[in-house]
């Protein structure tokens, strides 16, 4: 089991800076691709970026050049880090972890921190 807590949500202005940060902990040793979605009002949920345990990212394009997924495996700790925000950004962000053991692979998810960008 893997256990996923966002932090770092809140109320921000239009081109203003936020760091997300997702701890996590248990099995964390079966840990492998982490990624930040998030889901705005009325839409469906998309990934915004994903980080490999070796640290390759990928980004959607809405937040190319914005948006920064990095992790610290010693921390088990995820952050996504927001700059540029506009009010099209405004959703709930979830943190994502697949865990890869001999059963094979199983998605774990947090409960989401909600981030508010106003114009």
């Amino acid at each position: 089991q893997v256990q996923l807590v966002e932090s770092g949500g809140g109320l921000v202005q239009a081109g203003g800076s936020l760091r997300l940060s997702c701890s996590a902990s248990g099995n964390t040793d079966c840990i492998s691709t982490m990624a930040w979605y998030r889901q705005a009002p009325g839409k469906e949920r998309e990934l915004v970026a994903g980080i490999t345990e070796g640290g390759t990212t990928n980004n959607a394009d809405s937040v190319k050049g914005r948006f920064t997924i990095s992790r610290d495996n010693a921390k088990n700790t995820l952050y996504l880090q927001m700059n540029s925000r506009n009010p099209e950004d405004t959703a709930v962000y979830y943190c994502s972890a697949v865990c890869v053991t001999w059963g094979g692979k199983r998605d774990y998810w947090g409960t989401g921190t909600l981030v508010t960008v106003s114009s």
